[in-house]
């Protein structure tokens, strides 16, 4: 695989910065465009020698931090579409996280692939990363889309019913993409990286099937976790 030096990703900028010149000249929010982008590139530089060290500790106590760093981080990220409810619902966000995605990442590594050791770095994180990514978003989608039902008077379980469709509108749109629309990002590495594509196809579709169930098992408890919550405060 072709090394990409910094030089190199330069250029991939070069659509990001006209976007970010039409957001300027339409006084859109590119400030919170780049801080995004500097975020990004902060955070992955930094994830990128973090790593190396994590691949290199083969420690199960220290994947087990990690992993516990990313829930707390996904679930204060998804309730960001509702600030005013974020701190009342944040354990129910990391709870449903934690379970949806969790069983859904063990049952893939351990039973699917059935790493060894347990914690296999290589295989834990990135999988753990989409899982978890992708629940974070089904959960922020289904909350932005249930408060705005409860909102305009809607009964709670037609508003329940509208927000977990909502919340899989993505997920299930990149079922219907996959292979015919775009190669996912894990498939495309794999090719990259000389695997066959018959391999990197199965390894899609276990991807692309563990996304859909872990997103969907979230927010179905989420939405049943706080069901109480939004009765209380309506």
């Amino acid at each position: 695989m072709h090394t990409l030096s910094l030089y190199d990703l330069l250029f991939s900028f070069i659509p990001a910065a006209l976007v970010i010149a039409v957001m300027v000249y339409r006084s859109l929010q590119y400030k919170t465009a780049l801080y995004a982008m500097a975020r990004m590139l902060l955070q992955l530089l930094l994830i990128g020698y973090f790593l190396i060290y994590i691949f290199e500790a083969q420690s199960g106590y220290i994947i087990l931090v990690v992993l516990t760093v990313m829930l707390v981080a996904a679930s204060w990220i998804a309730l960001r579409t509702v600030p005013e409810h974020r701190k009342a619902l944040y354990i129910k966000a990391l709870l449903s996280i934690t379970v949806g995605g969790g069983v859904t990442l063990l049952l893939v590594t351990q039973l699917v692939i059935g790493i060894d050791p347990w914690y296999q770095p290589s295989y834990m994180i990135p999988l753990a990363g989409m899982i978890f990514a992708n629940a974070m978003t089904a959960i922020s989608l289904a909350v932005e889309r249930l408060t705005h039902e409860l909102s305009n008077g809607v009964d709670y379980d037609k508003a329940s019913a509208t927000a977990y469709n909502a919340a899989l509108i993505p997920v299930i749109n990149g079922l219907f993409a996959v292979g015919l629309v775009s190669l996912p990002g894990m498939m495309t590495g794999q090719i990259l990286s000389g695997i066959s594509p018959l391999i990197a196809a199965r390894y899609q579709i276990m991807v692309m099937a563990m996304i859909f169930g872990a997103s969907g098992l979230s927010v179905l408890l989420f939405l049943r976790l706080v069901k109480a919550e939004f009765f209380h405060s309506s």
